[in-house]
Formats: structure tokens, sequence, C-alpha cells
């Protein structure tokens, strides 16, 4: 799957409809090999092609997390509104305008499947679901295959929708009491879980495999990347993952151990266990020769950048083996900037075939024509309202390759900084009690 363009308004602090442009844009870089690694080109895109990565710059509280928070909320109400009636609990507007406060909540995502592109949608608040839309251009035209108004079908492409038709026809009526047409339930969804809605599946399930981290040290990370090292072709990955980002690590393996329950006489607790990580370092004599391995408590000794690390890298492993779109959120806390860089240029590489990643960053050091083309780098900014903007590099004139990238953000000269007051103030400790 690639993702082309995703667009939301009226979300958090967003106020407008915004949009994440990752197709490339016609320019060129300070190298050909920039332009020629960094950028997804296919013939079974047709003529377009697309960005690997986008980094997204901005002051603190500007809004840059909730970039990331609308692609959860997209995607989560895809995956659960047939399950779960309190998931448009996730949508929030923006309260900073009268004019917005009462109104829906827009969504839009612009994607490819194989040599198709698909535009799907919808609008919502808590409550329901106002518009969805789904279009697709297997040809040379854009086709709506279906549009919905509130609880009714105004369109449907009954050739390429059969089974959004075949569904329309079994449900009719769109009344309240009608679960496939609930108010607060997608019907791309709903018709995904049915045994003939094979391209609706298709399209969720592809949705669905976009992966997004907005929360480092959460419990989730860490389970899955242990779970992740009982595969053995993932726990190779991920030491060597470590290994390169030289954290010292030799190994890692995994230990269960009786749990607290299981120590009861109880038959039922019996089984019970705890799985314990374990990291090996090379241990040296006194004549600093390597003699053996010194195993230690994973989470207890290494330090909050390696266990950063351990937690991220079976989600590359997976995003760039199978090509998957990777969204993390604040992705230079806790790592050094030269490590960041890899990364970046793992997903740079001309051996990666169709992952994006887009992250969230404060690391200057990655806004240079050495690493990033001009359409990669994009920034959010608030107005004196309140309001987020979202804006890339591209677009400003007069930008030359052999510029600055970094030296011009910090000096304002693309805002998206903070405006900071004078700090000596607060050694007056009389005036600020």
């Amino acid at each position: 799957m690639i993702i082309q363009e995703f667009s939301f308004g009226n979300f958090r602090s967003f106020k407008d409809i915004q949009t994440l442009n990752l197709s490339s844009a016609k320019i060129k870089s300070k190298y050909e090999s920039i332009d020629n690694n960094n950028i997804i080109k296919d013939s079974k895109y047709k003529d377009a092609s697309f960005l690997k990565s986008k980094a997204i710059y901005g002051a603190n509280a500007c809004g840059k997390s909730n970039v990331v928070k609308a692609f959860v909320t997209f995607i989560r109400i895809i995956r659960q509104s047939v399950k779960d009636e309190e998931i448009l609990n996730l949508v929030e507007p923006f309260r900073l305008s009268t004019e917005t406060e009462n109104e829906p909540s827009f969504f839009q995502l612009i994607f490819w499947i194989d040599n198709v592109r698909y535009r799907y949608g919808f609008e919502l608040d808590n409550e329901k679901i106002y518009a969805e839309w789904l279009y697709a251009k297997p040809g040379e035209r854009e086709l709506a295959y279906f549009i919905r108004d509130n609880q009714k079908i105004i369109e449907i492409d009954k050739t390429n929708f059969s089974e959004g038709n075949k569904l329309v026809s079994l449900f009719g009526d769109y009344t309240s009491d009608n679960e496939i047409f609930r108010n607060n339930s997608l019907l791309l969804s709903s018709i995904s879980s049915l045994g003939f809605g094979k391209l609706s599946k298709q399209i969720i399930e592809n949705i669905a495999s976009i992966i997004v981290i907005n929360g480092l040290g959460h419990s989730g990370l860490f389970s899955f990347a242990l779970d992740s090292l009982s595969d053995e072709k993932r726990k190779k990955y991920i030491v060597n993952f470590l290994k390169n980002g030289d954290t010292g690590i030799e190994n890692i393996d995994t230990f269960d151990i009786p749990s607290e329950d299981s120590l009861k006489d109880s038959e039922t607790e019996k089984n019970k266990k705890t799985k314990i990580v374990v990291s090996t370092r090379k241990k040296y004599n006194e004549n600093l020769e390597f003699s053996k391995e010194e195993s230690f408590p994973f989470r207890m000794m290494e330090s909050e950048g390696t266990l950063k690390l351990f937690e991220l890298s079976p989600f590359i492993f997976e995003a760039l083996k199978e090509n998957r779109p990777l969204i993390i959120d604040e992705f230079d806390a806790r790592f050094h900037p030269l490590l960041t860089k890899k990364i970046i240029e793992l997903f740079n590489s001309n051996k990666n075939g169709s992952s994006q990643l887009i992250f969230t960053t404060h690391d200057t050091n990655l806004l240079s024509a050495d690493l990033l083309r001009r359409d990669q780098i994009e920034f959010v900014e608030k107005d004196k309202y309140g309001a987020s903007h979202l804006y890339s590099l591209v677009k400003f004139k007069g930008i030359r390759n052999t510029d600055s990238f970094e030296k011009d953000y910090i000096n304002g000269k693309y805002g998206a900084i903070p405006f900071l007051g004078d700090f000596e103030n607060l050694l007056n400790f009389e005036d600020n009690a």
C-alpha cells in the first residue's frame, strides 16, 4: 500500500482541512542520487511517484502530534466502528471557534493498492456519520464506487462495486433498526465484515496495515517486541539493529520464570509464567581480552534509548519487509542524531521498495539537502487563533539546494518555531512569586 495524501479537518487543533501530501514534487535535489533513492517510482502507479519519508517540524504544542492522532483516529474508526459503538468518541473538533465546535470532522485518505488509486473518506462527530465516500481510479477516470449521505446511499457503482450494491439491495430500507446502516457505523467496514465484501475487506486490511506509534514507553510496544523474539528471523533483525545502534549488546534472550500466582497450590495457577528479557555483553579479563559474556536484566540495566530502539526495531522490520507505512510521533526522542539519520537512510535507500516513513521531530540536524528533498520536509504552525496549519518547505520560493535548511529554520525563515519570552525574568523570584 502507498499513501499519496492524507487530509483531515476540524480535528483537535486543526480547524480547516489540511493535507499531508506524499506525492513527489517536480523538483531537483542537490544530488541526483537523492532524487533516485528517496522516491518510489513504478510503472504500476502510472505517472505518479511518491516520497519514501516525510519529516514534520514545529514548535511544542503547535499540533505535530495531532497529525499522528488524526491517523490513529481515522484507522481505529475504520477498524472498530462496526463492533464498538463508542469509538466515535475519539473524534474531537476544533473547540476554539464557534464556527466549528458543533460541525463534523473530516478525514480522507488517497492511496494505492497495486495499480489502482482509491480515495476514501468520511465526515462525522461523536454521535453519527454524516457522509462517507469511496472513489477509485482503475483506469484514466476516477469513478464513484459509493457515496453516502447520512444513512442514505445516494450513488453506487453496480458494476465495479457490486458487493456494495448487493448489500444495499438486501437492506434497502436504511432504517435505524438496520445494524448495517447504523448511523455510527461505516458502510465500508460493514461490507468488509461480510463474506462477499472482498474489495472492501482488501481496502480495510490495507488501511489497517499502517503502523502508527504515538506513545513510546507504552507496555504494548515492549510486549510486541518481546513476542517478536520468539521468531528467529525477527530476533536476528532486532539483535542486529541493536548492534548497529552501538548499544554494546551482543544478544538478547528470554526466560520463563514462575509468576507469583503460580507459587500457589491451585492447579489453575500452576502453569502461569512471566517472561524475563536478558541482554548479553562481552566481558574482558585483566589483559583486555574477551573471555566470556555477561548477562543483564534488559529493562533494568539498559538505557531509555536502547529500550526505545528495541521497541521500534520489530515495527521497522515489519514496515520494510512488508512495504507497510510507518508513522512515528517524537521520532528523535532519546535517540542520538546520527542514529535517527541512519534509520531515515534505511527508508530512503534504493533497496527499500515502497515502505514509507512519516515522523514528527525536533532534530534540526535532519534538515539537510544531503538527506532530504524539500518536499520531504513539512512544518506545523499555530496562528493567533490557536489553529494549526500544515505546509511544506517546497511551497517556499527561492530556496536553493545549497541553502542551509537547518540554519534558515532556526532563524525563523520558514516559521513553525516557538516565540519565546525573556527567560531572565524567571530569575526575579519576588516578581514571579
